[in-house]
């Protein structure tokens, strides 16, 4: 399993714009992929490609969150998805 911390860069958080954006790549991928703010339990990791279980996860700018994947392809899925979450989205 490969792991990745992400520092949310989203000056609004993990919300609407930002988690659109993200879920949409993790969707991308064949990997089941799950996010989770830093220092909760593995078991209440939520599906990456759900927006609404990011928009939930409650993250805000700041915040650090920790990203896991399994498979063919997975250290490369979170180093892209570590980029998206590491962008501010809503900057002008």
């Amino acid at each position: 399993m490969s792991e990745r911390n992400a520092t949310i860069a989203s000056r609004v958080g993990l919300h609407a714009r930002p988690a659109a954006i993200f879920a949409e790549a993790a969707g991308e991928y064949d990997l089941e992929i799950t996010i989770a703010r830093e220092g909760e339990p593995v078991d209440e990791a939520m599906d990456a490609a759900s927006i609404l279980s990011l928009m939930s996860l409650g993250a805000s700018h700041g915040d650090v969150v920790v990203l896991r994947a399994e498979g063919d392809g997975a250290e490369e899925a979170l180093a892209r998805l570590v980029e998206i979450l590491e962008t501010d989205h809503d900057a002008e």
